[in-house]
């Protein structure tokens, strides 16, 4: 399998445990805080959003599964906020009322979210700040998201041969993920050699916004000037390929364009050329992590493997870069999407010249 997993020690075989307290099989999953069945230890998971297709595909049945796996008698309670931190705010009090055993809070605001987590821990609920990171919180697992950031500018500098006019579309400012994607990509941009022509905070990560202040860059810059654009996730590399391309900029002339999350739409666009690269978290070894965490928490056992990430118990993972080059090598070969998923009939002729088909 290609991930790296760095500090804590772990392998992706040691994210099974055997005989060390977890029993296995079967769990029922509550719906917004209902109750579940007599005597089942409750775990809350909290999303952020659903805009970025990972949580909905990947977190929440990755996590359900890993639960299920571990633990008989217990049962997922699962929230998604829609981006609302006054949703979110609900939610976390329903399943304090709900008396949940264990919670894994993926904040919508991670400032805010600090509140939550102390309303948790009042009513004795241990807290996971799962991806993102709370201040207070009792364990928090994530990758290494300044890594992430260096990463996507590395390639970006590299694609657009060190220097020339680029565009900047960074992560929502309460998203606290978002500031290191940020602090890391500066460490490299600013003593690259290229120039930031424009650089914007996505308030919602949302693709049409970030369409939007692409297409209106496109205003002020001539298409020739934007020799490459960082684009902190996916989502926004979306818009961006469709700001150029219906700036009418032909799909094999888009400039270098990055991303993160390794969506499908990404991968595919990579496979065509329309992206140059995305970032690949391998999510099932977070959120399997993270269903690991939780129900040792609910049945009150020993956590062991963390380290220190600002004064919380942590486990942080290593992302990896995806191009054209590699698509194969890592989220084929991991299972994340088999050639079926990538190479369907609009990209059937770029996956048989990428060597996929």
């Amino acid at each position: 399998m290609a991930l790296s997993i760095r500090r804590a020690g772990l392998t992706a075989a040691a994210l099974v445990i055997g005989a060390g307290g977890l029993a296995a099989c079967g769990a029922n999953e509550a719906q917004n805080g209902s109750e579940g069945g007599d005597g089942a230890k409750k775990i809350a998971l909290l999303l952020p959003e659903s805009k970025t297709t990972r949580y909905e595909a990947f977190d929440k049945p990755l996590f359900e599964d890993k639960v299920a796996e571990l633990c008989s008698d217990c049962e997922v309670v699962y929230f998604n906020a829609d981006q609302d931190p006054a949703k979110q705010q609900q939610q976390v009090e329903t399943a304090i009322t709900d008396q949940v055993d264990a919670m894994v809070l993926d904040p919508v605001d991670g400032e805010a979210a600090a509140g939550l987590v102390v309303s948790a821990q009042e009513a004795d609920i241990p807290v996971i700040a799962y991806d993102r990171f709370i201040e207070g919180s009792d364990y928090y697992m994530s990758f290494d998201n300044a890594q992430v950031g260096k990463l996507q500018a590395e390639s970006l500098v590299e694609a657009v041969g060190g220097s020339g006019g680029i565009l900047m579309l960074n992560g929502a400012p309460t998203d606290p993920n978002a500031a290191q994607f940020k602090e890391g990509a500066h460490s490299v941009l600013d003593s690259s050699g290229v120039d930031i022509l424009a650089e914007y905070d996505n308030p919602d990560w949302s693709p049409d916004n970030a369409q939007q202040w692409t297409t209106d860059q496109l205003g002020k810059y001539e298409p020739a000037e934007v020799k490459g654009v960082y684009a902190a996730n996916d989502g926004q590399a979306g818009g961006v390929v469709a700001a150029l391309t219906g700036a009418g900029i032909s799909a094999d002339a888009l400039p270098p364009i990055t991303g993160q999350d390794a969506e499908l739409a990404a991968i595919q666009r990579i496979v065509a050329g329309e992206q140059y690269m995305t970032i690949y978290k391998p999510i099932k070894v977070e959120a399997e992590k993270a269903g690991e965490i939780a129900v040792q928490l609910a049945n009150d056992e020993k956590i062991t493997g963390t380290e220190d990430f600002q004064g919380v118990a942590s486990f942080i993972f290593d992302p990896i870069v995806v191009t054209q080059d590699n698509v194969a090598d890592t989220v084929v070969k991991d299972g994340f999407y088999s050639v079926d998923d990538i190479c369907t009939e609009n990209y059937a002729d770029a996956c048989t010249q990428a060597g996929l088909s």
